[in-house]
C-alpha cells in the first residue's frame, strides 16, 4: 500500500466476473456521496418490492432480510453490505441515489474510469451474473486502496465480525478477519461462474498489504491462499526507508 509495489501476481489482467465484490463499488459510490454531506447515516432508505424480491426473496444466500416496504438507515445498509453481502441492500440504496439500478450502475463505472479502473465495467449495484459485468484482479486491487485511501473514516465496518438484521444473525463472511495476519477487510465474492473470490487488506506494524484472489473453488481454498499469499509478504518483504522525506544528500554543481 505504502510504496505501489506488486509483490506478487498471476493473470492479473485477465477478464473476472467479480461476484460480489462488485459490492465494494457500490460501497465506493455510497461512501462518496455520505463524505460529500449529499446524505448521512442517519437518512432512512425504503426498501422496494424491486429490491425484495430481486434481491432478497430469491437470492436468500446474500440479503440482509429487509422487509418489503420498510426504511432502513444508511448505516445499516451499509452493515448489510458489507457483512451479509445483502442484494436487497445494494438495490435499495442505487434506488435511493440514482432512481434505479440501471442508472446507479452507469454512476458505478464513472467512478471506475475515475480510479483507473480501465478493464471494468458494471451493470448492476450486486454483482450478480451477467456476462457484460466484469473486471481484473488488478482494477479490484486499484478499488480496494481507493477505498482505504479516500474513505478512512468508513473502514471500520469491513472489520465488523457480525450483524443480526431483522432478528437474524449472519456473520461476516471474510474469514480471515481476526486472524493473526491483520486482515481488516474487505470482501468476498461468490457465483457459480466467478468461483470464490476475495478482496483481502490486512496491516501489520506499518505495512499495509492489499490481495485479490479470484476463481478459487472453495471457501476453504480461498482462505488458505489469501493466508499463503499474506504471510509471503510479511515474511519475505520489509518496509525500508532510506532517506526521510525531503532530506538533502548533498550539493553539487550543475553547468
Amino acid at each position: 500500500y505504502e510504496t505501489n509495489q506488486i509483490l506478487y501476481e498471476k493473470n492479473s489482467r485477465k477478464k473476472i466476473y467479480p461476484a460480489s465484490m462488485s459490492k465494494l463499488m457500490t460501497l465506493y459510490v455510497l461512501f462518496d456521496y455520505l463524505e460529500n454531506n449529499i446524505i448521512s447515516l442517519d437518512d432512512k432508505i425504503f426498501i422496494s418490492e424491486n429490491a425484495w424480491r430481486k434481491g432478497g426473496a430469491i437470492s436468500d444466500s446474500s440479503t440482509m432480510f429487509a422487509e418489503v416496504s420498510s426504511y432502513i438507515s444508511v448505516e445499516n445498509i451499509i452493515r448489510g453490505i458489507v457483512i451479509h453481502s445483502g442484494n436487497d441492500a445494494c438495490i435499495a440504496i442505487s434506488e435511493a441515489i440514482s432512481g434505479s439500478e440501471e442508472i446507479f450502475s452507469k454512476e458505478m463505472n464513472f467512478y471506475a474510469k475515475k480510479l483507473g479502473m480501465s478493464d471494468t465495467n458494471y451493470t448492476n449495484s450486486t454483482g450478480l451474473h451477467d456476462n457484460n459485468h466484469f473486471t481484473t484482479p488488478y482494477d479490484m486491487t486499484l478499488l480496494a486502496k481507493s477505498l482505504i485511501r479516500d474513505f478512512p473514516n468508513f473502514s471500520h465496518y469491513f472489520s465488523e465480525k457480525e450483524f443480526t438484521w431483522n432478528g437474524i444473525f449472519q456473520p461476516n463472511r471474510n474469514n480471515l478477519l481476526g486472524s493473526d495476519l491483520g486482515v481488516d477487510g474487505l470482501k468476498t465474492g461468490h457465483t457459480n461462474e466467478a468461483g470464490y473470490g476475495l478482496v483481502a487488506s490486512s496491516q501489520l506494524g506499518k505495512r499495509r498489504v492489499t490481495l485479490v484472489i479470484a476463481g478459487t473453488n472453495s471457501k476453504e481454498q480461498r482462505k488458505l491462499d489469501g493466508e499463503k499469499l499474506l504471510h509471503w509478504a510479511y515474511r519475505d518483504f520489509k518496509l525500508v526507508e532510506i532517506f526521510p522525506k525531503d532530506h538533502h544528500l548533498g550539493k553539487a554543481p550543475v553547468w
